[in-house]
């Protein structure tokens, strides 16, 4: 695949970027992809390495050893049709995912992998530029209706197969418009929201029927939407964030960090936030707690309101500088990892634990927190213990919780439903039908994997379609 020696006599190129100090003063996408001539010899480094291990670490199964090749070779409009073969939306994880297939890359031993994300971005950009991504509507209609319920990116990757399988397919949306946590969760400076809307259309070019604002459990009862559909698919997302009960959370300035990344992903739409209802960092001290991706796009939004100052905490241990490879490789390995965020401007701390919120007048003004030792007990588990004498005040005008998600929120449409759900209150199904307890209701997503990456979302979003479509049709010509 590629050049055979292009590993050897061509350097890792990723993306330049704007610096830190001009990109925080607006919410615009602040990345400049390489050329296409760049592109070409990127591609060309990947490895005829005989076991293609960015197919382990890719969760939607990219056959990135082909389309490498054929960027290459210069062939973008083939690299794109294998490309789509696979994944619905290449242009979303091109610019969110965290490339698990780079971390399973072979030339990753030796921490120059192939430009994967890169090159995979590139070549769906291309194909907008082109005028080769068109609605591809199905000319064959089966008759059979299907409801998706959500409309984050298993919802939008299962009713696209859907659809295109030539089934009526209806997607509700409980917000204003159709995207999910692509539209409303995250920030507009790591995925502009025309390149959503621009899927969104397509997708309804191809047939699919959007219903926004429309809240399945409260404006449509549970008992109707069985009654009004062959299938129904599930794909709420997982919503229910995990809350930080000590002393103080009662304070004013103390909010989850979901609405506040909505909120400002809605004044970037023109959308008015009223004064009573605003959360802002603008001008205050802000503490971000949670150490990961949305904690990471809490402190990038704080910057651009204006913060004073950003801190985020992480109750775990600080991350290794580098994994060991002979131990984690292909494996996704946990190592310190600094994002553009992060860059922009932050004081991170590890091992940290929250005692209390402090107050005056009803309104936060900071927090207690001890440092933690973390050990291995006999049984290899993992526990803490409180660093005596180290317990500290940080000031603090907004607290940011970015703990991540529990589980689906129950109330309503699934208790309505009575679905069956497992120990951790996610939708139980399988990854082979993904079939729920009830008959004709699927689910796929975080909804029945619990929090996860988007990329994983289109991959059960593609195989749950494939199960609704055998379960309309007896058979399944969709790839799963």
């Amino acid at each position: 695949m590629g050049k055979l020696t292009g590993f050897l006599e061509i350097k890792c190129q990723g993306v330049s970027s704007l610096p830190p100090d001009e990109r925080v003063s607006n919410y615009r996408e602040f990345t400049f992809p390489p050329e296409d001539e760049v592109l070409t010899k990127q591609a060309a480094r990947c490895m005829d390495c005989g076991i293609p291990f960015c197919h382990q670490g890719c969760p939607v199964h990219n056959i990135i050893p082909d389309w490498n090749d054929l960027v290459y070779r210069g062939q973008w409009r083939r690299a794109l049709e294998v490309l789509h073969s696979t994944n619905n939306f290449p242009e979303f994880t091109g610019r969110i995912c965290p490339a698990p297939c780079e971390e399973s890359c072979t030339l990753n031993i030796i921490n120059q992998p192939v430009t994967i994300k890169n090159i995979e971005l590139s070549i769906t950009e291309h194909g907008w530029r082109e005028g080769w991504i068109t609605p591809q509507p199905s000319q064959d209609k089966t008759g059979k209706t299907v409801a998706v319920v959500g409309s984050g990116p298993a919802g939008l990757a299962c009713a696209q197969q859907l659809i295109r399988a030539g089934h009526e397919v209806t997607v509700f949306e409980k917000n204003g418009n159709p995207g999910g946590l692509l539209r409303y969760g995250i920030p507009d400076f790591k995925l502009e929201k025309h390149i959503v809307e621009r899927r969104v259309d397509q997708m309804h070019d191809e047939g699919v029927t959007f219903r926004t604002n429309c809240h399945v459990g409260v404006d449509v009862l549970a008992v109707d939407l069985m009654a009004g559909f062959d299938a129904v698919v599930l794909s709420g997302g997982s919503e229910k964030p995990r809350d930080l009960e000590v002393p103080g959370r009662d304070l004013d300035g103390i909010h989850f960090a979901m609405p506040f990344l909505s909120q400002q992903n809605l004044r970037n739409e023109g959308k008015t936030i009223t004064d009573s209802d605003t959360i802002s960092a603008e001008g205050k001290h802000v503490v971000v707690i949670g150490g990961g991706d949305t904690g990471s796009d809490c402190i990038g939004t704080s910057n651009r309101q204006g913060a004073l100052s950003v801190v985020q905490l992480e109750i775990l241990a600080k991350p290794p500088e580098m994994e060991d490879k002979a131990l984690i490789w292909p494996n996704w390995p946990l190592k310190l990892r600094t994002s553009s965020s992060h860059e922009e401007g932050c004081e991170r701390d590890w091992s940290v634990a929250t005692k209390r919120f402090e107050g005056k007048d009803g309104r936060v003004t900071g927090l207690e927190i001890i440092h933690l030792e973390w050990e291995t007990d006999k049984d290899g588990r993992l526990t803490m213990k409180e660093v005596e004498g180290s317990a500290t005040r940080l000031k603090a005008d907004l607290i940011l919780l970015a703990m991540g998600f529990l589980h689906p929120v129950e109330e309503g449409l699934l208790s309505d439903l009575g679905v069956g759900l497992d120990i951790c209150s996610n939708v139980v199904a399988d990854t082979d039908n993904y079939q729920t307890s009830l008959d004709k209701v699927f689910t796929a997503g975080d909804m029945r994997r619990g929090q996860s990456l988007v990329v994983w979302a289109i991959h059960e979003g593609r195989q749950c379609a494939r199960a609704v479509d055998k379960y309309l049709m007896g058979r399944s010509d969709l790839s799963r």
